[in-house]
């Protein structure tokens, strides 16, 4: 796919997707400045979110910080436990929501999650904003129906600068 340099991007990260597919995966975490980079790929960043989730250990300001000194914007929401034990923590209507009202005033709309939830999220974008949608992922954690209706997708396992 042909990236222009004059085309509006922004990038869109679902932090837990990716942390727990590069942990699984490859008992590794993501260099999500090498992703960020690859992302823009030379074009105008307009906006890149990092949506985290708030679980209170010891390590999780100093990667929120990182996160934010690379360039991301960092939005936090707490791990919900429930009176059973059950946890849940996704960040899915977010994400949409936020895309959902970034998609006029961009060109292109990075998502990098692998979650087969943003399929109704990328034909929204494509067919009424006429944003450009791709998607980052491992490819063995990825949606293969994300995959192919995205107009472009990077597949993060074929580059180990994604990890570290």
């Amino acid at each position: 796919m042909i990236k222009h340099k004059n085309q509006r991007v922004a990038v869109l990260v679902d932090v837990a997707n990716m942390y727990h597919s590069a942990k699984n995966l490859y008992h590794k975490r993501v260099n999500f400045k090498e992703v960020l980079k690859d992302a823009v790929a030379g074009r105008q960043l307009i906006r890149a979110i990092a949506y985290v989730i708030k679980a209170e250990n010891e390590e999780e300001g100093t990667f929120f910080e990182a996160l934010s000194q690379q360039g991301f914007e960092v939005k936090m929401k707490d791990l919900q436990i429930f009176a059973g034990g059950a946890k849940k923590a996704d960040w899915d209507v977010g994400i949409a929501m936020d895309a959902i009202k970034m998609g006029s005033k961009v060109d292109v709309i990075v998502i990098v999650s692998g979650d087969g939830d943003y399929l109704p999220l990328v034909a929204y974008l494509q067919n009424t904003t006429g944003c450009v949608v791709e998607v980052m992922a491992f490819k063995q954690t990825a949606s293969a129906k994300l995959q192919e209706e995205a107009d472009d997708f990077v597949n993060l396992s074929e580059n180990k600068k994604y990890l570290l």
